[in-house]
């Protein structure tokens, strides 16, 4: 390995959380000699919304991280996804319809502590062999492509440059370098907004009070319903209830700015309680008693964004500074573990004696599969999906399928293939075309009878006195059972009823409620 004998570092990360710490474990793993420097400017990571690992992310984070023991022992592990709905006959958890396993989750997943996580991570890549600026703040990066990038950092010293010949934008919403370069571009297809606290004195979801409120309710799931994401939702809104270790919940709101009006002034933490009581019964019996710690109270108007560029010869952008989504489904950290995978290939090739048109071509690769992958992930699952989120029938229809082809298309990858399969995103391959085709049609198709059955009055009409529960999901062929019992689903379903939009003219875009919801 010839690693640059010019600049003061060979990598320099600005951020030191997830994303940037497990890239540098990742480049000090394979090359150990790199000289790689951290910037991170917290003295400690700050407590963070409680974020919920699915699948691929838990993969990345035990087999190739190696966090099994650390997970387990500071964190909660996770019993997949459970939804809840609700109508004007709902008047109590009991009569809400539900969506969620039978069992006990198939594969691993974990309900994380941010801060806690991040600081492991970040204590991991010291301990590699990273050098850590901490407190320090990235300030500005200077590209040149081939030569020495320039990053002007500040910390107790004041401001100086630093020089290396690759840097790492980890960043996180910051997303410093898509911004300074003018790449930074907002989704506004998507016009999302996310309220959310951490909260003390949320009920048990498994214990004895419930139990013996509601037996009907308690005995008809055999696993834990308690450390599952769980999911309030209604029409144009939904919300995740996510446990965290020591007792405090982290529960917030996500809603489609064009559905759902935010009331404006007042404490935000007070708001977001109300709309939880006044919108849903599981809320009104769990959340009753609970208040949410002063101090830790978040709100993010406008969530979703893409980046026109991640890569290039002296540069990578990694996890949420490459562009988020939507938290439904929690796609955050799988998408950190593509982009810090792919980068750390990136760089790697260049100190292995990658030519500049070798570097070039990789680069291009890598932002023409990012960006094919965010724009088909959005437009399979997410467009639109807040039209239908609040009725249980279209999403049962949804979550079998969602979820199956999620567990045979991607989850499979990494089990098969080892960790190499984390460097191809998803849809990136041509064999994801027929996958993508048709996770695209049926989330059109149910959004459009969505919106038709609130035409006719008739949305979530399912939303009392039903429960869905499945056995669980595997990444191998078994799970294609489900992927059949889906689509038969679907197509009764527009049989029934979706034939009436078959012919109906596309809708004109949808105009917002409100230009901007409240400021909080």
């Amino acid at each position: 390995m010839q690693a640059s004998s010019s600049g003061d570092h060979d990598v320099i990360i600005c951020g030191g959380s997830l994303a940037g710490a497990a890239t540098a474990i990742l480049l000090l793993r394979a090359r150990p000699g790199l000289r790689v420097a951290i910037i991170e400017k917290s003295v400690r990571f700050p407590r963070r919304v409680g974020e919920a690992t699915v699948e691929v992310s838990a993969y990345f984070l035990t087999k190739v991280l190696g966090l099994t023991r650390h997970l387990n022992e500071e964190h909660i592990t996770k019993q997949g996804m459970r939804f809840w709905f609700t109508d004007g006959r709902s008047t109590d958890l009991a009569g809400c319809s539900e969506i969620g396993g039978r069992y006990l989750a198939r594969m691993p997943a974990w309900q994380v502590d941010r801060s806690v996580l991040d600081e492991e991570v970040l204590r991991n890549a010291v301990a590699a062999g990273a050098t850590l600026l901490r407190p320090a703040k990235a300030l500005r990066i200077g590209l040149r492509a081939g030569g020495l990038q320039t990053v002007a950092v500040e910390d107790a010293a004041g401001p100086r440059p630093l020089t290396a010949r690759w840097v790492v934008d980890a960043s996180g919403f910051t997303a410093l370098l898509a911004r300074q370069e003018g790449w930074f571009r907002r989704n506004e297809a998507h016009p999302t907004t996310a309220v959310w606290a951490r909260w003390t004195g949320v009920k048990d979801w498994d214990g004895a009070e419930l139990a013996q409120k509601f037996p009907g309710w308690f005995h008809a799931c055999k696993g834990i319903r308690g450390t599952a994401t769980n999911h309030l939702v209604g029409d144009g809104w939904w919300s995740w209830w996510i446990p965290l270790k020591g007792g405090d919940w982290s529960i917030g709101v996500v809603f489609d700015q064009r559905r759902v009006r935010w009331a404006g002034g007042g404490n935000v933490g007070a708001r977001l309680k109300e709309f939880l009581l006044e919108q849903h019964p599981v809320a009104r019996e769990l959340l009753a008693g609970a208040m949410p710690v002063e101090g830790d109270v978040k709100w993010r108007a406008n969530l979703p964004y893409s980046v026109g560029r991640i890569a290039g010869d002296g540069f990578a952008i990694v996890g949420d500074a490459a562009g988020f989504i939507d938290p439904f489904y929690s796609p955050g950290m799988d998408w950190l573990s593509f982009t810090a995978t792919r980068t750390a290939e990136l760089v790697l090739a260049g100190f292995d004696g990658g030519s500049g048109a070798t570097l070039a071509e990789r680069a291009e690769a890598q932002n023409r599969d990012f960006a094919r992958a965010y724009q088909r992930w959005f437009d399979a699952i997410y467009r639109d999906k807040y039209d239908y989120v609040g009725d249980f029938e279209l999403m049962s229809v949804a979550f079998q399928l969602d979820l199956s082809l999620y567990y045979i298309g991607v989850v499979s990858q990494p089990v098969k293939r080892g960790p190499s399969a984390l460097r191809d995103p998803v849809f990136a391959l041509p064999r994801s075309e027929i996958p993508y085709r048709l996770m695209r049609t049926y989330n059109r198709r149910l959004a459009r009878i969505g919106r038709h059955r609130r035409e006719r009055g008739t949305f979530g009409r399912m939303n009392h006195g039903h429960r869905f529960l499945l056995d669980g999901f595997l990444p191998d062929n078994s799970t294609g059972k489900t992927v059949l019992k889906g689509i038969a689903a679907w197509l009764g379903l527009e049989l029934r009823e979706g034939w009436r939009t078959w012919f109906a003219p596309e809708e004109a875009p949808r105009p917002r409620l409100t230009e901007r919801t409240a400021t909080a």
